[in-house]
């Protein structure tokens, strides 16, 4: 039985809208001009109409005509938080927060439908599924806001999402389709289908992707997710894609079966069928085949469409081989560095502040060389960062106290545990704000010890980089971290260490393409 609470209507609510014939009218005079102020607007009608004491049916029917202006102001007003560093200024976490809060009102009205379908609503008794299949997708919508803007999901949505799914599948509505005259791709759905789209697309590390593949993937889902099914059993097969779990009286998305004990509220997803239909779109374009017929169009090259399948294939079906790496849990501070500039200041010997970065850039860009004042030695700024657990890969830490720096996916960083190491260097694998606020990274090493360089190009000032010397063990060749603007295949670098010795080099392959830096080959 559903057990999500909700608060009691109130007579002195007043919307502005109070049933269909009048919400379509005030939409009519909507206007989207200033889109920060009409979204914060049409959130407080809508929760004011949440409020509102009114029959199930005329209550549906005035969300239904709500839903195509809070998706269509829902997805511009989205597009303020790609790509943003975290944690979010204050102005992107109000947007941040008042877009969850929209997904959210949306899941209480849908949810006062299907609280009259209990109660015997005649006139909803055969729009169970519907209006459980709106819950979930809406309730799925605020967990995916979540992950892909890169802030932890409170244990709550969750909950909330097993906990309708667990009820459609009670009442046994979880297989009805449904029409949804929004969706782009299918004009059907169901409790069972949004569900699953729901936990593979939260589980396919969607703070990763751009919004071109989000996109795709939000598209192939809608069809995928139809031919997936939930089990109360598994089975493995020996070197094929192992299923993946889901708790229905937990609170977290889905999990490794490994990681998971049965009992009567699991479900399992068999993902072999998945698992070969990326194989086979993936050799199919190494076969040369086009985007266009194997659904990839958007993509802008066939490359980029291999990369996406692999990674999807990765999230999805394969293992976690960095799991399999010892990791030591060490829960210590250490030393950090998180932009090029800092954390050469920091393996010269020297502490610089991150907000003195941008004037030395600006420095070299006029002087050639950064100026004695901007040059000096500051004391950092402590903000806290401890090592949770490491491996000779890589390494996740924790900000414990508020700092003004901000990190982005695959930036430069920096990290020791104290003076008797040296810095090892490594980009951001990954990394999220936690529940309770806290800025949590994961970072994969970079192998060999960092050598603090300049480079320069013909005719160009001297810039920040890293010579990181041969990995035998890894048959790994010597390499440089450069600036990205630098990077020119087949151009020749002079690079100029600390003893002034210096040395010209042919720039050859980009080996990596980070954030903030480039690691190329050279000989």
């Amino acid at each position: 039985m559903l057990t999500l609470p909700l608060d009691p209507t109130d007579d002195r609510a007043a919307p502005v809208f109070k049933d269909v014939a009048s919400c379509a009218a005030w939409l009519t005079q909507f206007q989207l001009t200033n889109l920060q102020q009409a979204h914060s607007y049409l959130l407080t009608q809508l929760n004011e109409f949440n409020r509102f004491p009114m029959q199930g049916l005329e209550r549906y029917r005035t969300l239904e005509a709500l839903r195509e202006t809070v998706d269509h102001i829902q997805e511009d007003l989205a597009k303020k938080l790609v790509g943003k560093a975290l944690p979010l200024g204050e102005h992107e976490f109000m947007t941040f927060m008042s877009i969850t809060q929209m997904w959210q009102a949306l899941v209480t009205g849908y949810q006062r439908c299907l609280q009259a379908f209990l109660a015997g609503d005649k006139k909803l008794a055969t729009m169970g599924a519907m209006l459980c299949e709106r819950c979930l997708q809406y309730s799925g919508s605020t967990i995916f806001e979540h992950i892909r803007t890169g802030y932890e999901c409170h244990p709550k949505f969750w909950h909330q999402l097993h906990d309708l799914y667990a009820f459609a599948e009670e009442q046994s509505l979880h297989e009805i389709e449904v029409k949804d005259e929004l969706e782009r791709y299918s004009l059907s759905s169901s409790c069972r289908s949004m569900y699953l789209k729901t936990l593979l697309a939260c589980y396919a590390r969607p703070a990763e992707l751009s919004r071109t593949q989000l996109k795709l993937l939000d598209r192939w889902l809608v069809t995928w997710s139809k031919e997936l099914r939930l089990e109360t059993r598994y089975s493995l097969s020996k070197g094929d894609a192992q299923p993946l779990a889901v708790d229905l009286a937990g609170k977290q998305g889905l999990q490794a079966v490994a990681n998971t004990s049965h009992h009567a509220q699991m479900r399992y997803i068999p993902m072999v069928p998945l698992s070969k239909l990326l194989r086979v779109k993936i050799i199919l374009l190494q076969q040369g085949t086009s985007l266009d017929q194997v659904g990839l169009g958007d993509l802008p090259s066939i490359s980029a469409g291999i990369e996406l399948l692999t990674f999807l294939l990765e999230c999805w079906c394969e293992d976690d081989k960095s799991r399999a790496i010892t990791r030591n849990l060490t829960s210590k501070p250490v030393q950090f560095g998180y932009t090029p500039e800092m954390i050469f200041a920091l393996l010269n010997g020297k502490h610089a502040m991150p907000h003195k970065d941008r004037l030395m850039r600006k420095q070299i860009e006029t002087f050639g060389r950064v100026l004695d004042s901007a040059n000096a030695t500051f004391e950092p700024e402590l903000e806290g960062w401890v090592l949770d657990d490491e491996s000779m890969m890589g390494a996740k830490l924790t900000r414990h106290q508020p700092g003004p720096g901000r990190l982005n996916l695959h930036q430069l960083v920096a990290v020791r545990q104290d003076e008797s190491q040296p810095y090892k260097l490594g980009a951001v694998a990954w990394l999220h704000v936690s529940v309770g606020g806290l800025l949590q990274i994961g970072v994969g090493y970079v192998p060999g010890v960092p050598e603090p360089v300049h480079v320069q190009l013909p005719g160009g000032v001297p810039q920040a980089a890293f010579l990181m010397p041969e990995a035998v063990t890894l048959r790994t060749p010597p390499s440089l971290l450069v600036p990205r603007q630098i990077f020119q295949p087949g151009v020749m670098l002079q690079v100029i260490r600390a003893n002034n010795d210096k040395m010209h080099v042919k720039m050859g392959i980009s080996v990596t393409r980070g954030f903030d830096y480039e690691r190329i080959s050279y000989t």
